[in-house]
């Protein structure tokens, strides 16, 4: 009984040394009599990276069901089915079918005896071209257009309101027409105090440097730039396509703000030289 009490306080001592020798030295100087002890600290070093490689695992399980979720929506979505056909609308349906629209244009007093002449003129395009009824209303001093079953074209009515007034403003009524005939003309109106206010002969100058002698100088805008010119006291009408305007409002502002008539006239030599080799 002495004996094997005297062996298990040996071995208790010894254990107890080991484990202050651990205590004292590193992990990698460790006795081997120790090597358990090492095992079970270095495990839980090791499970942070099983556990990363298992969270890695889950985050591209996770991402290939979320793929393979949209591969299943995408597989399970109905078909695409044929577009239905629908005949094209009539061009009595695109117009309002509750009623007509009507359109007034004043007549400026000093137009007044020019449109009596040249009514029939300017009323027989609007109905054979443009099918639409026209009247003169004499006490409101306008023009009334309105459209009518037999009008097939949507903006028939602001065509013929853009004819008509092309006319009250003084324009021709054969360069009026140009406006039902093509669909790239437009109205252009400024007035000269928009450029540089003037004043008495200061602004009298200004109209006749526009003008010219016996209308020179706005026949030969209107030559270069391809459009019509209505000078009207103060006011200046443009007559033509985008670009066209442009130039002829450019050579006009030149005039008002001081410009001598020669320096515009190679400017507009220049332009229609360049618009003659864009034609070609």
């Amino acid at each position: 009984m002495v004996v094997l009490h005297t062996q298990a306080s040996t071995s208790e001592v010894a254990h107890k040394k080991n484990r202050r020798k651990m205590a004292k030295k590193p992990a990698r100087v460790a006795p081997a009599e120790g090597a358990e002890d090492l095992d079970m600290d270095e495990q839980p070093s090791a499970a942070p990276a099983e556990g990363s490689s298992a969270e890695e695992h889950h985050k591209t399980n996770w991402i290939d069901g979320d793929d393979e979720v949209m591969i299943d929506t995408d597989a399970a979505a109905p078909p695409p089915a044929d577009a239905p056909a629908f005949p094209p609308l009539p061009a009595s349906a695109q117009r309002s079918s509750l009623k007509s629209e009507i359109r007034r244009i004043p007549i400026p007093p000093h137009r007044m005896t020019p449109l009596k002449k040249d009514w029939v003129n300017i009323f027989s395009p609007l109905t054979e071209m443009l099918q639409l009824q026209v009247r003169m209303n004499v006490q409101r001093k306008c023009v009334e257009i309105r459209t009518s079953k037999h009008t097939k074209d949507i903006g028939a009515i602001q065509k013929g309101a853009d004819f008509v007034k092309a006319y009250a403003l003084g324009f021709d009524v054969n360069d009026s027409i140009a406006l039902l005939r093509l669909d790239d003309l437009y109205l252009d109106s400024f007035e000269i105090k928009d450029v540089k206010t003037l004043h008495g002969d200061h602004l009298s100058r200004a109209i006749g440097r526009i003008a010219g002698q016996d209308g020179k100088t706005k026949f030969t805008i209107e030559n270069a730039s391809r459009t019509r010119i209505v000078l009207a006291d103060t006011k200046i009408h443009i007559l033509g396509s985008f670009q066209n305007i442009k130039i002829a409002r450019d050579a006009i502002v030149s005039l008002i703000l001081g410009s001598p008539p020669g320096k515009v006239y190679a400017g507009l030599r220049t332009v229609s030289a360049r618009m003659r080799q864009r034609a070609l």
